[in-house]
């Protein structure tokens, strides 16, 4: 079991080289500026968003204790700096917590119609099949999108939770957090960026879970890099916006792969 998950999560990790060479290749590099944009402009809302409720919390907490009040006191005015900063820091940590967690899928959900054309090209390229555009079809693409990655989400937050109680534990607990938060978020991302192609060859959704546990090993390894990036601060949103390109590609070559291998797909 454990053998053939670190087996197909080599072949997950190791097509970010294979599609990066593909998109080169048939010169589809156009796409990366889509999530480049989207994702920067979420991270700066997002920034400023923090700033203004950690200004108003930091507002409140002198208004509670009467700093505002007092300004000829040396001490209140350390003690008001001191709440100033902390909260300023907190809510940061806060933020780039959250934004690791769901940051991907704001990705994944807005940018749903892009992925689905990429992995629609990458398929037409490799098979030489023409996928007809189908306005009805590309509105049925989003929302399923949007539903995988709600499920997802929901999945993936209870799991962060218990890996974040885990955490608690001396010694050891920060590794399982970590390393728990790793695999979890690297498998729902793959998961998301495998169903643009699974979509495509009439799977249900149910379907597409189960096709999906089967294959957990490849899909963890396409989300794994991914992942990592929004562990990254500051600039692992931007990182990911230029990687999930190549995971869409990379996902899509794999599944094709296992249709041509008879693996599942019909």
């Amino acid at each position: 079991m454990f053998k053939n998950y670190f087996k197909t999560f080599k072949e997950g990790f190791r097509g970010y080289s294979k599609a990066s060479k593909f998109i080169s290749k048939n010169k589809l590099s156009y796409f990366y500026l889509f999530p480049l944009l989207l994702n920067l402009i979420l991270f700066a809302l997002g920034i400023k968003v923090v700033d203004y409720f950690s200004g108003q919390i930091n507002h409140y907490i002198s208004s509670l204790l009467f700093l505002e009040s007092v300004i000829d006191s040396w001490w209140l005015n350390f003690l008001n700096s001191i709440i100033y900063w902390t909260v300023w820091v907190v809510s940061k940590i806060v933020f780039v917590y959250i934004f690791a967690l769901v940051g991907g899928y704001f990705t994944i959900i807005i940018l749903s119609p892009v992925f689905t054309f990429l992995s629609e090209k990458t398929a037409e390229i490799l098979t030489g099949e023409k996928t007809k555009f189908q306005l009805k079809q590309l509105i049925k693409d989003i929302i399923r999108a949007v539903i995988l990655a709600i499920r997802n989400i929901i999945i993936q937050s209870f799991f962060s939770f218990v890996f974040l109680l885990a955490s608690l534990i001396p010694v050891i607990g920060w590794i399982i957090g970590i390393l728990g938060n790793f695999l979890v978020s690297s498998y729902f991302y793959g998961f998301a960026f495998m169903d643009y192609s699974i979509e495509r060859h009439k799977l249900s959704l149910g379907e597409s879970v189960l096709f999906v546990r089967k294959n957990k090993g490849f899909a963890s390894g396409v989300g794994s890099v991914f992942s990592i990036c929004f562990f990254v601060p500051v600039i692992g949103g931007t990182l990911a916006s230029f990687l999930a390109i190549m995971c869409v590609v990379n996902a899509t070559i794999g599944v094709e792969e296992m249709r041509n291998n008879s693996r599942l797909i019909p």
